[in-house]
This record gives structure tokens, sequence and C-alpha cells, in this order.
């Protein structure tokens, strides 16, 4: 393996390694992809206030989120298929992030159930819900979360209808992927990946395939789940599901203002300002521009976290200096998984964490809890 000092070139590896269908799902956006480009885009644009001449010595990136301690202020976030970035994704993924200090995040869509992630690593760690017309299997999923030991439930909010992905479509997006010529001839150039999958058994949806009724195999999950995202999708809706589920509950897709002033009566403990990877609505702010809005309207009242183009440590910075308490990698790390596994995950937060680690000292602050606009040159 090449020497690796960055995000990109995680990325670049991960692009010769992962199958063309997966690689594209994870990085690509809807339609034009501009919201998706300006989610890294504009955090070039936030520039930094160098200091000298201070005391740079023992500093500490640990902070708390949702009450929760963290080694720095980052968490893993939910990713569908993510198994099929590289077999048992979702387990390595979590490993990695229980040996960072810093939380694993299980989305719906995933590979790896809730009860392979439970069993494989014996550590909480939160779990994302989508909401579906099947309102049983939803309180079902909640059950199974609570059982698993989740210790916060993501709820997310912007994918009442998808958006428009056309590289998934053009590619036939499915998992597993579907035998095609097309399909097969891509496999073709990725031996170690079908290596990987071939000592596997988990190739599918875990969370859904023998859970919701109906669904057994991939031809009726395809189906069920283009009918199954609910558009219906509303405010009496999450109290429904904080109520169900009882722990700590943190919403994510909040883009707008007004919508976090609606959030709040809601009983979440956390607010993620996201746009879905820029995969929703194109066109859309990115989330680092949208979120000084939402910390001016809410920003005292919950606890406020981003995701979005995170691609470096001084990402990291500048979202918690413009009042995000914590941030979440998705591309980042599946770079890192699709690149090398649970020790390319390892990179990538090793990466960030350095770069945050230096980015702070370098704007004069030992302790990540001090970071604030203060080091952002106005």
């Amino acid at each position: 393996m090449s020497v690796v000092t960055s995000i990109e070139d995680l990325r670049i590896l991960a692009k010769r390694r992962v199958p063309r269908m997966f690689y594209d799902y994870a990085d690509s956006g809807s339609w034009t992809e501009g919201t998706y480009r300006a989610n890294t885009t504009d955090f070039a644009k936030i520039k930094l206030r160098q200091r000298v001449a201070v005391d740079m010595r023992n500093r500490s990136l640990a902070t708390e989120m949702i009450g929760q301690p963290v080694s720095m202020p980052v968490a893993l976030a939910p990713t569908g298929l993510t198994g099929m970035q590289h077999a048992d994704g979702e387990i390595l993924a979590a490993r990695a992030a229980n040996k960072a200090g810093i939380p694993f995040t299980l989305s719906t869509m995933s590979i790896c159930s809730l009860e392979d992630i439970a069993e494989a690593t014996g550590k909480p760690f939160w779990f994302q819900l989508y909401v579906m017309r099947d309102r049983e299997f939803a309180a079902n999923l909640i059950d199974r979360a609570k059982k698993a030991g989740c210790s916060a439930l993501v709820l997310t909010l912007d994918l009442q209808i998808l958006g428009q992905r056309h590289k998934d479509i053009k590619n036939g997006l499915s998992a597993p992927p579907k035998p095609t010529i097309k399909n097969l001839i891509n496999l073709a150039t990725k031996l170690r990946w079908c290596m990987g999958m071939l000592g596997t058994k988990r190739r599918t949806f875990g969370n859904i395939v023998g859970h919701a009724k109906g669904v057994d195999d991939m031809s009726s999950l395809s189906s069920w789940t283009s009918e199954q995202f609910d558009p219906a999708l509303n405010w009496d809706d999450v109290k429904w599901i904080k109520d169900r589920w009882g722990g700590k509950l943190i919403l994510k897709g909040i883009l707008d203002a007004e919508d976090a002033e609606l959030a709040l009566g809601s009983g979440a403990d956390a607010i993620i300002v996201s746009n879905h990877g820029g995969r929703q609505l194109d066109g859309a702010m990115s989330s680092i521009e949208a979120l000084p809005g939402i910390v001016e309207a809410v920003g005292s009242k919950v606890e406020l976290h981003m995701d979005g183009g995170i691609r470096s440590g001084q990402d990291v910075i500048k979202a918690i200096a413009l009042g995000a308490k914590g941030t979440y990698i998705g591309r980042a790390f599946l770079y890192g998984l699709g690149a090398n596994g649970e020790e390319g995950v390892t990179a990538a937060i090793e990466i960030i964490r350095k770069e945050l680690d230096i980015t702070m000292a370098l704007c004069g602050l030992r302790d990540i809890k001090t970071v604030d606009a203060n080091i952002l040159v106005r």
C-alpha cells in the first residue's frame, strides 16, 4: 500500500478496489451534484487565523456528544450499503470507531444487521432510523436497537422521497450486484473485493431481509424499499418515535432555521445540520453554509451537530468554530474502508485527528472545548 497522508489518497485507492456501482454510490450526489460539490468547496472559503508564540503543549481533543465522552468531536455517519464497500464493512468500521473512542452509527440500510454489530463488537453504538410506511416494522427496528444496546437513535428526516441519483440508476445499483455482463466485467477487475465477499454471508440488507413482512430475497427487497419510504412523515411521527425509543434522540437532515425551530418541540437531544451529503435536494445550501443561521436560531436551546463535505481535520475545526458541538464523517471513512478495510477506516480517523490537533495548535489553542469563531478570519 502506498503512503497515505490524506483522505484524498484513500479515495483514490478505494476507487481502484471497489466495484464501480458501490464506489459511485458513495462518491456522488443527486442530479447535477452541485450541492454535493458545494459541501466540500464551501469549507475552503473559510479562512483560519494563525497564531504564534503561544504554549501548544498538552493539547486535548476530548469532549462530549449528547453527553457521551468522545476522544474528538467526530462520529462515523450512518451510510447505506457500507458492507458493499468491503465485506462486513459495518462491523469493521464499528471496530475502528471503538478503538478510536468515537461513536459509530449504523444505517437502517446497512448490510450487517443490528445484531451483527452488537455480537461482533460488544460495545454500544448509535442506530439511524428511516421511517417506513410499515409502522410495525419501524417499531420493531426501534425495539431491536434497544435490545442491541444502542445508546442513541438518529432519526433521518430528509429522505421521505429519494433524490435524483443518476449514477445509481445508470449503474443498476443493487445489493448484491446483479450478474449482468457489465457488472461481471467490472467485478473481474476487483478480485480482492470479490474474495472478501465470497468469505462472508452478509450480502444484502441485514436489518430488513427476514425481518420485514414479505421480504425474503433481493428482488422483493428492492420493490419493498421503493414503496416503503414514507412521504407522510411529520412531527407527530417524531414524537411517536421519541416516546417509543425513550432514549437519546438525534434528528438528522435539518437545513433550514424554521425547521430547526420546529424540531425544538420534538424532545430531540441534538440536531444534525445536513443535506444528506448532497444526495437529496440538489441546489440546496451546503451544510457548512447553513450552519451559522441554524446556530443563530436555536443554538442555545439544543445541541447542534453537522455533516456533509468533511474531508479533513481542518473542516472539523471550522464546523466547531461556527457553533457545531460534533461532526460526522461519511465518505471519508468509506474511502478508508474501500481502500483497506478496518485498517483503512482507522487510517481515515487518524488523518482527521492529526489534522484537527495540528490545526488547533497553529490557531493558538490547546483544548477543543475552547474553539470558537475567534479562530476564523472575519
